[in-house]
This record gives structure tokens, C-alpha cells and sequence, in this order.
């Protein structure tokens, strides 16, 4: 599995004015279903009932917002660069500017928590998280992701 299995050029976008974590949880979702043909509102809801058991804010400012669906058949991933920082209850509690959300089908083991461990161990990268902060354009977001050396899982 490698990042680009999981991310599509399109899926991978600049905000520039985010309020609030339900309004991310909606754009994530809009995006996915564009990207992916997701339903909406079952992913906004997934998203924030996977986000009640536990913050997805993992520090440094990342966020690795996740949720199991009906009506897929494997993993996508949604991401974001935050032009201002949200303030999101991470972990470390500082605000979020980069967020890969992943959306997992129902049944999904194995393959859910393999994305999620790729994404996570590219986005602990310093200096990945360096380069995506540096641009601003999201073809050059996508190029980082989908070719660093962590964005390949073992």
C-alpha cells in the first residue's frame, strides 16, 4: 500500500477560512464525495461519531480524522491544508493545519488500520509536514504525499 493508493489529485485541496470542526467534518465529506462518490451526510456523521470517542488531533498540528462507511469498497483518503489553524482539541492541544482524513468501508480490519499507521508515520515526518506547510498549491501537496519515503507502508 502506498499513499497514492489512497489519494486522489483531486482529494487534495487548500482552505483558506475554517471555523469549526463541523464545518471541516463538511468539507471533508463534499470533497470525498466528489473524489469518491461517498455519501455525504453518513460520512459527516461517521466522522463525528468516530471524533466523539477520542480526539483525532494528534499533535503537531495534524489531524487524522477517520470513519467507516456503507457504500465503499476500500479505503480513500481526503486532505487538507488549513491556510489558517484550527483550533481542533488535539491532543497536544495546539491548533490543526494539515488533515488527512480516510474513510474506510464498514467491514474494513486490517486495511483501515494499515492506511491509517501509512498515514500517520508520513505526517510524523517533520519534514514532510515542513514542505506541505511551505506550499500552496495542491498538486505540489499531492507530489509530496504520494512520493516521500514513508508514504509506503512495510
Amino acid at each position: 500500500m502506498v499513499l497514492a493508493d489512497l489519494l486522489k489529485p483531486e482529494a487534495v485541496r487548500i482552505s483558506s477560512n475554517m471555523k469549526s470542526k463541523k464545518r471541516l467534518f463538511l468539507d471533508l465529506a463534499e470533497i470525498a464525495a466528489a473524489a469518491y462518490g461517498i455519501d455525504e451526510a453518513p460520512a459527516v456523521d461517521a466522522l463525528q461519531e468516530r471524533e466523539s470517542l477520542g480526539p483525532t488531533g494528534v499533535g503537531h498540528g495534524v489531524a487524522l480524522p477517520h470513519a467507516r462507511v456503507d457504500g465503499i469498497d476500500r479505503v480513500h483518503g481526503v486532505f487538507l491544508r488549513l491556510e489558517r489553524p484550527l483550533d481542533y482539541g488535539s491532543v497536544d492541544r495546539a491548533p490543526v493545519d494539515l488533515v488527512f482524513a480516510l474513510f474506510a468501508p464498514r467491514e474494513a480490519g486490517v486495511e483501515h488500520l494499515k492506511a491509517l499507521a501509512l498515514v500517520s508515520r508520513t505526517l510524523r515526518d517533520p519534514a514532510v509536514c515542513t514542505k506541505l506547510r511551505a506550499n500552496t498549491e495542491p498538486d505540489k501537496l499531492y507530489a509530496i504525499l504520494s512520493t516521500h519515503p514513508a508514504s509506503k507502508a512495510a
